[in-house]
């Protein structure tokens, strides 16, 4: 009688050809490249409280983890609202000196920091400026509002900050970005990931937590038109909203997107951790389909 294992042995190498073949002869798609992104918001960078040298170690720090691309999320510098042309002048120069020594492409997002002037009580702008309101920040660093597409995603970055002409902002993405945005989306595939980038909150739950669980936001607080704008993603691939304003950190997951208050780079604006929170970034990984983020402690002490 011949010996059954070696039929078994035989039968099991046929199987394992087969297996073979067949891997061979499918078209086999190649994974999308995974790739890392940093969300730096709320810099507030000033000549004061040794905020240059806090920036300049956080962009070390995002140096040393070599992501793909930086977005911030707004409030680059201190003020504009409220300052003289010359102030506002400066530290639009200053942030501009000290951001392209990263060498890491840098996406920004506008905050409500970065408009020059509107508070006129304090600032004594002439709203005939050239770069009086937002238009500062469109002239300095470029459009406040477009789309970035990075291997196999979708990032839109929005303006979220709206005058009120009466020395004040309100969180708004205006009707010219909702068509927009409108126009963005049928050129997009529905199965493509999308994240957004806002610097005044979609969602938070922040007052509630301070205030008492029934106090609603303000709209200085959120963007009280998010519900119009996270519509026009019905049928759409949004994954994710990365946020600022608060400097504080959130991830609130609804109905599958993420709504991440990204901390802040100066924490209490450059003197010490703000609300426990301590100086930091997100640093988020991207896969085909999905993310992983952690909050990145840069190390900085404020200094006295």
């Amino acid at each position: 009688m011949k010996n059954p294992g070696i039929y078994s042995m035989a039968a099991r190498t046929i199987i394992l050809c087969m297996i073979f073949t067949s891997f061979s002869c499918k078209e086999v798609k190649e994974p999308k490249e995974s790739f890392s992104i940093a969300f730096l918001t709320d810099i507030h960078l000033t000549t004061e409280n040794n905020a240059v040298e806090g920036f300049k170690q956080a962009l070390d720090s995002v140096n040393r983890l070599n992501p793909d691309f930086i977005i911030t999320g707004g409030d680059l510098i201190m003020d504009a609202l409220g300052q003289s042309y010359g102030r506002a002048d400066s530290l639009y120069n200053l942030y501009q000196q000290v951001i392209k020594n990263t060498g890491i492409p840098v996406y920004n997002t506008m905050g409500n920091h970065e408009i020059y002037g509107i508070v006129r009580s304090k600032s004594g702008a002439d709203p005939s400026n050239q770069e009086y309101g937002e238009r500062m920040f469109e002239k300095r660093i470029g459009k406040s509002y477009y789309a970035v597409e990075n291997k196999g995603w979708k990032f839109i970055i929005i303006n979220s900050i709206e005058d009120t002409k009466k020395e004040h902002y309100v969180g708004k993405v205006d009707s010219v970005q909702i068509e927009w945005i409108r126009s963005e989306l049928k050129k997009t595939d529905p199965a493509t990931p999308i994240v957004l980038s806002t610097h005044i909150p979609f969602i938070t739950a922040l007052t509630q937590m301070n205030a008492g669980s029934t106090v609603p936001n303000d709209s200085g607080t959120v963007v009280y038109n998010s519900k119009e704008v996270l519509q026009l993603f019905k049928g759409y691939n949004l994954k994710l909203v990365l946020q600022g304003h608060l400097h504080t950190i959130e991830d609130i997951d609804i109905n599958g997107i993420h709504f991440i208050t990204g901390g802040a780079i100066s924490a209490a604006w450059w003197k010490g951790p703000n609300q426990g929170f301590e100086e930091g970034f997100m640093f988020l990984t991207f896969g085909p389909d999905d993310f992983r983020w952690r909050y990145v402690d840069y190390g900085w002490d404020a200094k006295k």
